[in-house]
């Protein structure tokens, strides 16, 4: 039955363009570009406290973007599973115009970052690589915008290193869902990085497509044609391994979900009330309000928007309302407190 929908998703598109005969596509070589088409610079990092804790076998580089680092408060953004900081197209620029430091990162395994087999891709083991990246580029505390899978790691973030956290922005946030023993086994037995790297092409449209939005444009095509040239590069066995493991650090998320009455920081939950992927369509079904109201109701004086009509990619499928509501709580925080910082000078890498 899901895979009729899937494929009735995809043939609701109307004449839609392959991309199975288009050449190979390196991770390094995705454009990275606004909106406009405009290509950002970005950054490396060689992290230094992840290799010493996961003993990665030498020094590994996360990329990122940085835009208007004179803003006097700085936005961090963190993608979901199996994306990148590209997802946040309809952001990053916008932000920045309205006078923030905007950084997006690529999380170790995905994008242009890479991906070591020794990491764990926990989502505490992912906060652990956000507070570093924070310390490396001197921020003492930023607002930490997630999405997805990027939302668990915001909330793991907050609860160990709540000092480096100002507010949080949790976008369609996974981390509120429980999953029991039985399911967690499930998860392991049916997603494995052989399924990733075989999903054919109209699998991803189905998946992309049907998934993550309620409102399909000709603009988010790139969605799959990088992901479907990116399946026959040499790099994406590492990348459906890291996805895999991010989804069993997705599932054992009982840390965050037992501890999320400890989350002090001010928190914004933003998500599509059309959402098809959370709840878990295969294990629980339902609406996607009444997890996003359970994450609300145990954060406390937490604040809870649903934008009807949308769905997972709530910044990409209904981005000019999530912008306004994102930027109506930031001008709703007091006023950041300005610490006098000497900067880690970043490897600049070109766009």
């Amino acid at each position: 039955m899901r895979t009729l929908t899937l494929l009735l998703a995809v043939m609701s598109t109307g004449c839609i363009r392959s991309y199975e005969s288009a050449p190979a596509l390196s991770f390094a070589d995705v454009p990275y570009t606004s909106v406009n088409e405009q290509p950002w610079s970005h950054g490396a990092l060689k992290l230094e406290k992840a290799e010493t804790t996961w003993k990665l076998g030498g020094q590994h580089t996360l990329r990122y973007v940085d835009l208007n680092p004179s803003g006097t408060r700085t936005v961090l953004f963190l993608h979901g599973l199996g994306s990148n900081l590209k997802f946040w197209r309809y952001q990053l620029d916008a932000f920045a115009a309205k006078g923030y430091r905007v950084i997006a990162i690529d999380q170790l395994g995905f994008g242009k970052s890479d991906k070591p087999a020794q990491f764990s891709y926990s989502m505490e083991a992912q906060a652990e690589v956000v507070s570093e990246v924070l310390e490396r580029l001197t921020i003492p505390r930023a607002v930490v915008v997630g999405h997805s899978m990027g939302g668990e790691v915001a909330l793991a973030l907050a609860l160990r290193f709540p000092e480096k956290v100002e507010a949080l922005v949790l976008t369609s946030p996974a981390g509120f869902e429980a999953f029991s023993a039985r399911e967690k086994k499930w998860f392991e037995k049916v997603f494995s990085a052989t399924f990733v790297k075989s999903t054919p092409e109209y699998g991803v449209w189905g998946s992309v497509r049907y998934n993550n939005f309620m409102t399909w444009k000709p603009e988010y095509e790139w969605l799959i044609e990088e992901r479907v040239r990116l399946a026959k590069s040499d790099e994406f066995d590492a990348y459906a391994y890291a996805q895999v493991r991010a989804v069993d650090g997705l599932t054992h998320n009982d840390f965050v979900r037992d501890s999320l009455a400890k989350v002090k920081a001010k928190t914004l939950i933003i998500f599509g009330e059309d959402d098809r992927l959370i709840p878990n369509p295969f294990l629980h079904g339902g609406r996607a309000r009444k997890v996003m109201q359970y994450g609300a109701s145990k954060i406390v004086g937490s604040t809870l928007v649903g934008l009807p009509g949308c769905g997972h990619t709530v910044q990409m499928d209904c981005h000019e309302p999530y912008n306004g509501e994102v930027l109506a709580f930031l001008s709703a925080l007091p006023a950041p407190i300005v610490v006098e910082t000497k900067a880690v000078e970043p490897v600049k890498e070109a766009p």
